[in-house]
C-alpha cells in the first residue's frame, strides 16, 4: 500500500498493545446478564416462546427458530449460539450445489452440505473436516452423500483405474502440487456403519494410499510432498515468488498433510484388520514410519512447535500452523510431552489463536492475521487431549464471542480485533468472509457437544471444562443438560473448585440420560504464550553467487542465514565462502530479527554443474560416475492458471541404465507462467552406463470422472488433459542428503 501504510501499521501496533494488555481481563466472554462485549462492541440472546431465541447483534437482530437440539445452561447467549449453529446447518443443508467452475455454473441435484452462504458448493477439505468434527453425528446420511459426491472413478479406459478421492482445483493445477485429498478419511472414518459407504471406503482408501505413495512419496525422507492442508493461498503462507512458480510448493513436505496421510494408513490397517487382509501389516509399518520421520523432520526443538513445512530437500522454514500441530496433538503423531510443549508454545492473542505464526506483514488478512474457527475447534480437541485449562477455555471464549458478535459463524475473523473486516488499504481483509462456513458452524457444534459436554466418537463421555467458564454455564444451577433427542447428557456441579480443571468424578444412567458429578482437578498446564512477536522478518532477495575458482562466493543483500540445497550453512553479514561440490547447488537466504526469528526463504540462486540435453523425448545421457543423479526438465504448462485448475501435467519417467533394471520416478509440471523447470527426481546410475529417458503418461485430477463437468479451464468437459511444452533435461550429479533442523 502506498500512501498511509505507516499510519495503518501504528493503528494496527497501538490496538495490539491495548489488547495484549486487556488480555487479563478478558477471561470471561459472558457475563451474568448474558451479553457479550469486546472491541466496542456487545451482543446479547434473548428466549422466545416455544423454544426460540432472538440474538441482539452489532448488525441487528437476529431471529433463531427452535431447533431440534439444545442445551440447557444459566446462560441463555450459550444455548441460544448453539440453536443458531444448528440453525446455520439447516441454511447449508440443501437439495442442489453450484460453482461457477463447474457444469457453467447451472444447479447439481446433491442433498448435501454446502460450504456456506458464499460458497454453494461442495469441497474435498471443508467438508471433510467438517464431518469429522460432528456432521457425522448430526445428519448421517447428508454426510456420507456429500462424501460420495467426492469419490470419482476414472473416465478413460487407457488410464490406471481404481475408485479416489478428488483434489479439488487449486495451485499449479490441483494434485499433486496440493495433496491432501486424504483428509476425506478423517470424516469417513465415522460413518462405516453403513456396508455399502464402508466397502467404498475400504476401496478409495486402497487406490488412493497407493496412488499417493507412487507419485508423492519420497523414500528418502519417509515424507509426503505437497501444500498445507487448507492454507492454499500460497502468497499467504508460502514465499512470495511461488505466486508464479509453484515447484517449491511441490517439492516441499506440509505437516498437516503428512499428519493427514498417518491418519489415513492408521484407518487402512484398521480395515484391513477387520477383513483379515494381510496388507495389514504393511499399512502399519507404514503409518509407523511416518510417525517417526515427521518427528524427526518437523519438530524444532529450539521453538518447541512443529514447523508448518519443510522446502525441498527438508529445509527448515521457521514458520507455524495452528491446524498442523493440533492435527499433530490428536492424532498422537506428538507424543504426549511434546503435544503439551508444542501447545504451550503456540502464541496467542486477547481474541484467539491465529492460524498462522508469525504473521505476513505484506499480506492481506485471510489466513494471514486470522482467526479461523473450525481451526479454534481443532486447538480446542488438542488442548482436551493433554489437559491444557487456559488454552480449552481460550478457544471456547474465541469461538463464543465470534459467533454472537457476528451474528453467523463466520469463515475467519481478524486476529487482533476479531472484526469480520478491517479496512487497510491494500491488506484489508479478511478477503473474503462467508456467513454460515460449514467447518465453522460443525467447529461450534463440536464445541458444544465434545468441548463442554465431553462426548467423544467412541460415545464415552468426558467433559473437561475449564473452572473459569463455571459461573457463566451454571450460574447458581446445579444441573446443566445437553439434549441430543435420542440421548442426554447432564453435568452436575461439583461441590467445591480447587483447581482450573472439570472433569467426571462418576456417571450413572438415568434411562437415556447420562449424569455426569462433575469434580475439580488442577490440570498443571502451562500458561498460554502471549506477548510474541506478531510480523516475521520481511523476506530478503537471492544472494549474488561469485564463481571464484575452487569456491562459490556469496554476497547477501541483508544480515541472515545461508541455506545451500536445503541444508543450514549458517549466518552471513555481506560475503560468504563456500566450497564447491560435484553437483549443481542452490543457495537461499533467510532474514532474521532480533529475537531468532528467520523469514521466509528468498528466491534461489543455483549454479554449478549440470548438463542441459535439448529435446522433447527420448533423451540419451552417459554417467560420469556411479551415484545418485537428478533429473528435471524444462518445460511450458499453459493449460490453466497458475492458482487454479485440475491439469498439472504429471508424468513417469523412466530411466533404463546398462546393466540395471529400469527406474519409474514421477515428475510433475504444474500450471506455469511461461517456461521454468519441472519438480525434480532422482535415480541411480554406474559410471560409464549409458541410461536412455522416456517419459511416460501418469496421473492427474483431469482423469477422474466426476471433473467431466469442470468447465473453468482445460481438462474438464472437453477430456483429459495431462499434457506440458518439454524443451529440454537437465542433469546433476545429487547433491549430499538434508540434515536435521
Amino acid at each position: 500500500m502506498r500512501g498511509g501504510q505507516g499510519v495503518k501499521r501504528t493503528r494496527l501496533a497501538l490496538a495490539l498493545a491495548a489488547w495484549l494488555a486487556a488480555g487479563a481481563a478478558q477471561a470471561g466472554v459472558i457475563d451474568a446478564h448474558d451479553g457479550i462485549q469486546w472491541n466496542g462492541q456487545s451482543a446479547s440472546m434473548s428466549a422466545q416462546a416455544g423454544g426460540g431465541f432472538v440474538l441482539h447483534a452489532p448488525r441487528g437482530d437476529h431471529a433463531i427458530p427452535a431447533q431440534k437440539l439444545a442445551v440447557h445452561t444459566a446462560s441463555t447467549l450459550f444455548d441460544g449460539l448453539f440453536a443458531m449453529a444448528q440453525d446455520d446447518l439447516g441454511h447449508d443443508s440443501v437439495a442442489a450445489i453450484k460453482d461457477g467452475a463447474y457444469d457453467h455454473g447451472k444447479e447439481i441435484p446433491c442433498a448435501c452440505f454446502a460450504t456456506g452462504d458464499k460458497w454453494p458448493y461442495v469441497w474435498t477439505r471443508d467438508l471433510s473436516y467438517s464431518v469429522d468434527l460432528s456432521l457425522w453425528r448430526i445428519d448421517p446420511a447428508r454426510a456420507r452423500q456429500s462424501l460420495r459426491f467426492k469419490l470419482s472413478d476414472v473416465r478413460d479406459a487407457a488410464a490406471p483405474q481404481g475408485l479416489y478421492v478428488m483434489q479439488d482445483t487449486g495451485s499449479g493445477g490441483s494434485w499433486p502440487i496440493s495433496t491432501d485429498r486424504v483428509v476425506w478419511f478423517l470424516g469417513a472414518r465415522h460413518l462405516l456403519d453403513d456396508p455399502s459407504f464402508a466397502d467404498e471406503t475400504w476401496q478409495a482408501l486402497q487406490d488412493t494410499l497407493a496412488q499417493d505413495r507412487l507419485y508423492v512419496f519420497d523414500g528418502a525422507l519417509g515424507l509426503y510432498r505437497g501444500e498445507t492442508s487448507f492454507l492454499d493461498w500460497r502468497e499467504q503462507t508460502y514465499p512470495a515468488w511461488t505466486e508464479k512458480d509453484v515447484r517449491f510448493i511441490g517439492e516441499s513436505f506440509a505437516l498437516s498433510t503428512n499428519v493427514l496421510h498417518y491418519q489415513a494408513l492408521q484407518l487402512a490397517a484398521q480395515l484391513a484388520d477387520k477383513r483379515h487382509d494381510a496388507a495389514a501389516k504393511d499399512y502399519r509399518a507404514q503409518a509407523e514410519a511416518l510417525k517417526q520421520a515427521i518427528n524427526a523432520h518437523f519438530w524444532r526443538a529450539d521453538r518447541g512447535l512443529y514447523m508448518s513445512y519443510l522446502g525441498p530437500g527438508a529445509m527448515p522454514v521457521d514458520s507455524y500452523d495452528l491446524l498442523g500441530i493440533a492435527l499433530a496433538v490428536t492424532s498422537g503423531v506428538a507424543d504426549p510431552a511434546r503435544a503439551r510443549q508444542a501447545l504451550a508454545s503456540y502464541p496467542s492473542w486477547p481474541a484467539g489463536s491465529p492460524v498462522i505464526w508469525p504473521e505476513r506483514r505484506d499480506q492481506p488478512v485471510y489466513h494471514n492475521r486470522a482467526i479461523w474457527p473450525f481451526v479454534s475447534a481443532y486447538a480446542l480437541r488438542a488442548a482436551r487431549t493433554v489437559d491444557d485449562a487456559p488454552r480449552i477455555a481460550h478457544e471456547m471464549d474465541s469461538l463464543v464471542r465470534g459467533a454472537a458478535l457476528a451474528g453467523s459463524n463466520m469463515e475467519n475473523y481478524e486476529l487482533v480485533s476479531q472484526a469480520v473486516h478491517v479496512d487497510e488499504g491494500k491488506l484489508s481483509g479478511p478477503v473474503v468472509n462467508s456467513p454460515r462456513q460449514l467447518w465453522s458452524v460443525a467447529g461450534y457444534l463440536d464445541m458444544v457437544i465434545g468441548g463442554v459436554f465431553g462426548l467423544e466418537s467412541d460415545g464415552r463421555i468426558a467433559p473437561k471444562l475449564p473452572a473459569s467458564w463455571l459461573s457463566t454455564l451454571f450460574g447458581r444451577q446445579q444441573r446443566i443438560t445437553l439434549d441430543l433427542g435420542t440421548q442426554r447428557i447432564t453435568l452436575v456441579r461439583p461441590a467445591e473448585v480447587h483447581g482450573d480443571l472439570l472433569v467426571s468424578a462418576a456417571q450413572h444412567r438415568e434411562g437415556d440420560e447420562t449424569v455426569v458429578q462433575l469434580k475439580a482437578v488442577d490440570s498443571g498446564a502451562a500458561p498460554m504464550r502471549t506477548g510474541a512477536t506478531l510480523f516475521g522478518p520481511a523476506m530478503p532477495d537471492a544472494p549474488t553467487v561469485t564463481d571464484a575458482g575452487d569456491h562459490w562466493d556469496i554476497a547477501a543483500p541483508a544480515k541472515g542465514v545461508l541455506y545451500l540445497d536445503g541444508r543450514r550453512v549458517g549466518s552471513i553479514d555481506g560475503k560468504l565462502s563456500v566450497p564447491k561440490g560435484i553437483s549443481r547447488q542452490c543457495f537461499q537466504l533467510t532474514r532474521m530479527d532480533q529475537d531468532g526469528l528467520e523469514s521466509l526463504p528468498g528466491l534461489p540462486a543455483c549454479v554449478g554443474a549440470e548438463q542441459r540435453i535439448a529435446g522433447t523425448d527420448g533423451w540419451t545421457w552417459k554417467a560420469p560416475a556411479t551415484g545418485r543423479f537428478d533429473v528435471s526438465f524444462d518445460y511450458a504448462n499453459a493449460h490453466g492458471t497458475i492458482e487454479t485448475g485440475v491439469t498439472a501435467a504429471v508424468k513417469l519417467l523412466e530411466v533404463a541404465c546398462d546393466g540395471a533394471a529400469p527406474q519409474r520416478v514421477p515428475v510433475v509440471m504444474p500450471h506455469s507462467v511461461g517456461a521454468q523447470r519441472s519438480t525434480t527426481a532422482a535415480f541411480s546410475a554406474s559410471a560409464g552406463a549409458t541410461c536412455r529417458f522416456r517419459m511416460d503418461q501418469g496421473f492427474n485430477m483431469s482423469d477422474l470422472r466426476h471433473n467431466a463437468h469442470y468447465t473453468g479451464e482445460q481438462g474438464g468437459a472437453g477430456g483429459p488433459v495431462n499434457a506440458a511444452d518439454v524443451q529440454a533435461m537437465h542433469v546433476s550429479p545429487a547433491p549430499q542428503g538434508p540434515s536435521a533442523p
